[in-house]
């Protein structure tokens, strides 16, 4: 028997039991559709907690302001001014291995005007550096320059949906909105970003709806609560070689001294949330696949039950073929292509399906998937395999019947 003939016998075989073949197809159908679908949604995640951690800065070490309740922080502010300019001094000085620091001073939220419109927003006064260190990427215009913080500049880079309330679509460098009294120009507008959400407990915000001005500007211009710290993060960027874990420490040692032992900061470290990402996704991975591969197994138990079915009822066949001349090899092959048509036609439907959850996930909960070559092969590979595996029993057992009783049998 030729290939081609053992391939029309076995899709001749699924045609005569279409519901049969489907309910076969089942298992490897829906497992084929959880392994891309599981995979494509821990890609995607995986792809936007290395986005939101990338805005941190993986070779940097950031040093944030520890919001303290009210009685707690009248008492602290007796020993602790807070995250403040002092420490940019002393770690600039005392930690070997940092380059720059970078200052953020946030006020929120706040009313913002520009003609006869108003928006909410999140104000922060930054050093002209943040733009680097924390990969501010601009749409239009420029962000905050070194000049504009030694003069006190009165200019503001905006987010996307700042300036889409406050002006709509027209032209927006040059523009001026109001901040409580103080008049500022707009000089540039930030590109869109991926939507705030929080890797690990470090909440990462969205660029959207923020604005941006000099840290000098805000500190002297704007008021901010009395007990609140002077800046709410430092962004310490170091220097090639330098162990992120090891900076941290000695950071943290020096600004336990500094404040007197009051636990009113915390130390990030972005190299650290990024392995903690990657392992967690590595872990749902196995677990999703794991669940997934489950399906896939019962797929290929339903395969084998059907298969020896299938060969219990062709028994006086695959006599009369054997009759005529067909070798065991013969029938082997004709009942294990008919395993392998189930689970290609079961796979090829289980990746349609997989892409399309996944699609589907992306759309309806906001959720970023990736469909990846590799899952769509990985998937499909191991269907075959199952297929061509729960094939193999039913195959052998067929091809060494007893040519005389299986022509007798009814």
């Amino acid at each position: 028997m030729t290939p081609l003939e053992a391939i029309r016998s076995a899709l001749d075989s699924l045609r005569g039991h279409p519901l049969r073949s489907v309910l076969t197809m089942l298992g490897m159908i829906f497992g084929v559709a959880a392994v891309i679908a599981m995979l494509a949604i821990g890609a995607g995640a995986e792809q936007q907690a290395l986005a939101m951690i990338e805005r941190l800065g993986a070779n940097n070490v950031l040093v944030r302001d520890v919001e303290l309740e009210d009685n707690a922080k009248e008492e602290a502010r007796q020993t602790s001014p807070g995250v403040s300019p002092r420490d940019m001094v002393a770690i600039l000085d005392a930690v070997p291995g940092i380059e720059t620091v970078a200052a953020r001073a946030t006020i929120s939220p706040y009313q913002v005007v520009a003609g006869a419109r108003t928006t909410q927003t999140t104000l922060h006064g930054v050093s002209w550096e943040t733009g680097q260190l924390s990969h501010l990427a601009v749409a239009e215009g420029r962000f905050l320059d070194a000049l504009d913080e030694r003069t006190h500049a009165q200019v503001a880079v905006i987010g996307e949906r700042v300036r889409r309330e406050l002006f709509g679509w027209q032209p927006v460098l040059g523009a001026r909105l109001k901040v409580d009294d103080l008049w500022l120009e707009v000089i540039g507008v930030l590109a869109p970003s991926p939507a705030a959400t929080d890797v690990h407990g470090v909440a990462v915000g969205s660029t959207a709806s923020e604005i941006y001005m000099p840290i000098a500007t805000v500190l002297r211009k704007l008021d901010r609560p009395p007990l609140d710290a002077p800046l709410d993060e430092l962004v310490l960027r170091l220097s090639a070689g330098t162990d992120p874990r090891e900076a941290a420490r000695q950071v943290e040692a020096l600004l336990g001294r500094l404040h007197g032992s009051v636990k009113d900061f915390e130390i990030v470290v972005p190299e650290a949330l990024l392995e903690q990402s990657r392992r967690t996704q590595r872990l749902f991975s196995l677990v999703m696949g794991c669940i997934a591969g489950i399906s896939l197994l019962v797929g290929g138990i339903g395969i084998m039950n059907i298969m020896l079915a299938t060969v219990l009822e062709r028994t006086r066949e695959i006599g009369v073929r054997c009759a005529v001349g067909a070798r065991q090899r013969d029938i082997r092959d004709l009942f294990l292509v008919e395993s392998f048509a189930i689970s290609v036609l079961g796979g090829l439907v289980g990746v349609v399906l997989g892409v399309m959850v996944a699609k589907i996930v992306a759309a309806s909960a906001g959720w970023p998937t990736v469909v990846t070559l590799f899952s769509v092969a990985l998937s499909f590979s191991v269907s075959l395999a199952v297929g061509l595996g729960s094939g193999l029993y039913p195959a052998m057992r067929a091809a060494h019947l007893d040519p005389i009783e299986a022509i007798r049998h009814e």
